[in-house]
């Protein structure tokens, strides 16, 4: 026989007619009806009900608190348990599963806000980045010249563009057309570049091509001297000229030099022959050459010079030397004729008379100037003007030491 109430369970019964009720804040709710059995089958199979949803409660504790789940989707995940607990067909302390569930509830609106700072902090360092990006595409479009790193960096920017935050439309709009706009202006300054240089390497270009043709034509030409200092003037031209393209500066180069070539080996040729046959005369004038240098040094400049006018009619009789004996010979030669030369200039002076009454009057000129101050010194030293005294050294010092000199320079017209 069923008792009229069963109440063993603090959290809920079942009354005489089966009715299962549970215990809450608000007060009794009935969860349920148990026809069949004893009461006490009735309280545990609806505990097992309770013990379900409080396994869910705790493995949703465990997914928000411990996962990384988004707080969107906890927040639906709780409002479900949550229906589900009000509306429980449970016996136990419902009331608590609710207030886990309430708390569960504060901690992801706390975790929203932790991660909306987090988003807002995010999106502060993308626009920081992106501004960085588009003012530093900004002064590669403006500034630099250096166009295939400087292109090759606008790639990189933009992929980093790529790699940042997303921030507000607005301000991404912004910033994007800013950075596409500084691309197109390195892009059209680099081809107004290379379409300026492509003009200035046709001008390059039609300037070398007439120098090679120059030089194509003189290949040939046997006048040495003149077509020589014409190839050294077509040759300036060229550096300063400028560079055309490399296929073209490598094949004007090519005939250019060969041009050269062709010339100054026809000429090198020629010499070399001539030089051959110039050996003999180099013989002649080295022998020409000792005889000149044994009149060294000169102590009669008027039969140095005779001997010399000689010499040099023998020199001139000899003919020409190979070109690399030319410049030591001619040298060695004017060594001797300007010893010569100065050896008669210096016969001149001692033989020339207004230079001999020159250096006599100038001599006269400080004796004189000497007695003088002599004289001075004497006074003063008597009146015991010391100041007196030490000018009259001084200027007595000064005019002997000229004096000394004047007469060498005399002595030499003796």
């Amino acid at each position: 026989m069923r008792e009229d109430t069963v109440t063993t369970d603090p959290w809920g019964r079942v009354d005489e007619d089966g009715t299962v009720y549970v215990r809450t804040a608000e007060g009794e709710r009935a969860v349920g009806s148990w026809q069949a059995g004893e009461p006490e089958e009735a309280l545990a199979y609806f505990r097992r009900k309770f013990d379900e949803l409080a396994g869910q409660v705790q493995l949703l504790e465990q997914r928000v608190r411990g996962t990384d789940l988004a707080p969107a989707q906890a927040e639906a995940s709780i409002a479900k348990l949550s229906e589900a607990v009000a509306e429980a067909h449970a016996i136990g302390d419902l009331g608590s599963l609710q207030d886990r569930l309430t708390a569960l509830t504060d901690h992801v609106a706390k975790r929203r806000d932790e991660l909306r700072a987090l988003r807002d902090q995010a999106r502060a360092h993308a626009r920081e980045t992106k501004e960085r990006i588009v003012a530093e595409a900004e002064r590669i479009a403006e500034e630099t010249t250096h166009w295939k790193s400087g292109g090759e960096r606008l790639r990189q920017l933009v992929e980093e563009w790529k790699a940042a935050e997303r921030i507000d439309r607005a301000t991404e709009a912004t910033l994007w057309k800013r950075l596409s706009t500084a691309r197109t202006a390195f892009a059209k300054r680099r081809k107004a570049y290379f379409s300026s240089l492509d003009e200035q390497r046709d001008a390059v270009r039609s300037a070398k091509e007439r120098i090679v043709a120059e030089a194509e034509e003189l290949a040939s030409s046997t006048d040495w001297n003149a077509t020589a200092a014409v190839y050294r003037e077509l040759m300036r031209q060229w550096k300063v000229a400028g560079r055309a393209s490399r296929e073209v500066e490598d094949e004007l180069w090519a005939r250019f030099k060969g041009a050269q070539d062709q010339f100054f080996q026809a000429r090198s040729a020629v010499f070399a022959e001539r030089d051959a046959s110039f050996a003999a005369n180099a013989e002649v004038k080295e022998a020409l050459l000792a005889e000149a240098e044994r009149l060294l040094p000169v102590t009669d400049a008027r039969a140095a010079r005779g001997a010399l006018r000689g010499l040099l009619e023998r020199w001139e009789a000899a003919g020409p030397v190979p070109r690399e004996m030319r410049d030591r010979l001619e040298g060695g030669l004017r060594k001797v004729d300007d010893a010569v030369r100065k050896a008669e200039d210096n016969e001149w002076k001692r033989s020339n008379p207004e230079a001999r009454a020159r250096a006599q009057n100038t001599v006269d000129q400080l004796r004189k100037s000497i007695d003088q101050l002599e004289t001075r010194l004497s006074k003063a030293q008597t009146a015991g003007r010391d100041k007196d005294v030490k000018e009259a050294e001084e200027a007595l010092a000064a005019r002997r030491s000229w004096l000394e000199e004047a007469e060498r320079t005399l002595a030499e017209f003796s």
